[in-house]
């Protein structure tokens, strides 16, 4: 089966290392802002008590910009940029695992699988508070909020998102302590390790059978593209309950996963667990379609010179 293969896969020994950090840090800027309404979207959907403010994606979207403008969809946006961190750390993680993991297998889906477990443990880790304070400066809405917190819109002193980023920082320490920033954490790792590991497998299935369709002069890049949102899609359909969950663990203050979850079921039935899925795949899909085309094409310009023309990537 991986003689079959069409696709080349770049693994971490093929990077120029200098060039893939470099590179890496503007795409992944590029994609956040980009995705990042989406995500705002997403988050509201999932914690709104069945559809007390908005009917879906689409009416979220109309009653954000009318009610908070454009400004609106980036709430929480400047302490978000801090992932890009966590975007780095994951890569490397990931590139890593695959090589340590290709020493004892060739399989493709197990490296996949392997790495991005491993990958997601790694980033959730530095993501987590970071989430936990963007996601309630996502629930302010012009003086009110769906969150535990409210904050001011500013005292005039300070830039309005830094003062609401202090202000949201104190008020979680004080009821929660340090332990109040890690939230969610085990719902996180429930959540995104899942998504991840199963992302990369799908992503290369796809791919590899797309390419068995395909015409011989099809770009792989295209096949890739395409890939890409149907393994997204696939992961965040297998995982969306898990994020209904973590999301309300994280903005409600809950301590249990096991009480949130039954508290859903109890109020919403079991298409509570399907909140904010349609968000997730429509931010999915244009999203997943840049973070693919532009991973592959930043590993493209990563390789180390002697490997440009060696073969066909």
């Amino acid at each position: 089966m991986e003689n079959k293969r069409n696709i080349q896969i770049i693994e971490w020994e093929h990077l120029d290392k200098k060039k893939f950090y470099v590179f890496g840090v503007c795409m992944t800027m590029m994609i956040r802002v980009s995705v990042y309404p989406f995500t705002l979207i997403r988050t509201r959907l999932q914690i709104q008590k069945g559809k007390s403010l908005y009917n879906g994606t689409f009416d979220a979207f109309l009653k954000i910009l009318r009610t908070e403008g454009v400004s609106g969809f980036y709430r929480g946006f400047l302490v978000n940029t801090f992932t890009l961190i966590s975007g780095q750390c994951y890569v490397t993680t990931y590139e890593l695992t695959r090589k340590y993991v290709s020493e004892y297998t060739n399989s493709n889906v197990v490296k996949s699988l392997v790495a991005g477990g491993s990958a997601s443990l790694v980033a959730q880790s530095i993501t987590v508070p970071i989430d936990v304070i963007s996601q309630h400066l996502m629930m302010q809405r012009n003086g009110e909020t769906l969150g535990r917190f409210r904050v001011h819109t500013g005292d005039g002193k300070n830039p309005v998102a830094l003062g609401q980023t202090k202000e949201i920082i104190v008020q979680i320490f004080k009821a929660d302590g340090f332990r109040g920033f890690y939230r969610g954490y085990v719902a996180s790792l429930l959540t995104y390790i899942p998504n991840s590991a199963v992302w990369w497998p799908f992503y290369h299935f796809y791919a590899e059978q797309l390419s068995r369709l395909a015409p011989n002069d099809c770009p792989h890049l295209v096949l890739q593209a395409v890939s890409g949102p149907l393994a997204a899609a696939t992961a965040s359909t297998i995982t969306n309950p898990m994020d209904v969950i973590r999301a309300r663990v994280q903005v409600e203050g809950k301590s249990s996963i096991i009480y949130t979850f039954r508290q859903l079921m109890a109020e919403e039935g079991p298409w509570g667990l399907t909140k904010g899925l349609s968000a997730r795949i429509i931010s999915a899909t244009p999203s997943t379609i840049v973070i693919v085309v532009g991973y592959e094409t930043l590993k493209k310009l990563s390789l180390r010179p002697e490997l440009v023309d060696s073969r066909h990537w």
